[in-house]
């Protein structure tokens, strides 16, 4: 009996010492506090680079002889060949659905072809056969609004308005059923230009975004330059003009942001302990 009185004893001070030995242990820290993160700032500038390809037409030609009495034109079959487009341009980013950029790029040599039936008095009087390439420098001011995400996904809508600078180089004219031949020195004219802009935005990362757009634009006109016939005659200023030129783009680019926003970290799941 006094054994197991002196067993009871023993472990009713072990109880009790272990207890004094836990209060005197220093109480644990509570979680570390990670504040929300701020309200995002939308705003900030970009870079952007951009390329692709053009699907160019012309609505006519016209040259001054056409407008002798008497003289009609047919034109026939006119039509560019595709060519690659390559842009950079510097843009901002006001809010969460408005941005803005100025864009610069070469439209690179695009073939040119086409024919025309010229009549005098109503009759058929000859045929000419045309050759040119084509080529511009364009600036624009743009504005885009950008309409919801989802899945990292933005549909965009735009437009913009600038400049063009049209090349038209190696023009020729073959003319029969009697033989002729005219051609025109490389020339360049700078002309009103406006777009409109349709895309989807895939944002990688918070630094990067990729476009894929449609674009319409409308480049204004050209002209060559004078024409001269084969053994070198001019008789007046005639050069070519090609009239009302608008293109239909494929494009893709790349935005990078030159001030992302910051990434937090998700607060650490909450201290559980056990009673």
């Amino acid at each position: 009996m006094r054994s197991v009185k002196f067993l009871l004893a023993a472990g009713a001070a072990s109880l009790i010492s272990g207890a004094v030995f836990a209060a005197d242990l220093p109480i644990a820290p509570p979680p570390a506090y990670f504040p929300p993160p701020p309200p995002q700032d939308f705003g900030g500038w970009y870079l952007r680079g951009d390329i692709g390809m053009s699907n160019q037409r012309v609505k006519s030609l016209h040259n001054v002889l056409y407008d002798d009495p008497g003289i009609s034109v047919e034109n026939k079959g006119l039509g560019f060949d595709s060519a690659g487009i390559y842009g950079v341009g510097v843009g901002y980013t006001f809010n969460n659905w408005l941005r803005g950029d100025v864009t610069g790029e070469w439209r690179g040599k695009a073939n040119f072809h086409g024919s025309d039936i010229v009549y005098f008095n109503g009759a058929p009087l000859g045929t000419d056969t045309y050759t040119a390439s084509k080529s511009e420098w364009l600036i624009l001011a743009n504005a885009y609004v950008d309409l919801g995400t989802w899945w990292h996904i933005t549909p965009f809508v735009g437009a913009g308005v600038g400049m063009s600078r049209n090349t038209i180089s190696s023009f020729t004219d073959i003319g029969g059923p009697v033989y002729s031949a005219a051609f025109g020195d490389k020339a360049s004219k700078w002309n009103f230009a406006w777009a409109v802009h349709a895309g989807l935005a895939y944002q990688v990362t918070p630094s990067m975004t990729v476009e894929l757009a449609y674009r319409y634009v409308n480049l204004g006109n050209a002209a060559s330059g004078d024409l001269y016939t084969y053994d070198g005659t001019n008789n007046r200023y005639n050069p070519m003009e090609f009239r009302d030129i608008t293109s239909h783009d494929v494009k893709l680019g790349v935005r990078w942001s030159l001030n992302p926003a910051p990434v937090y970290l998700p607060p650490p799941p909450p201290l559980v302990t056990k009673g």
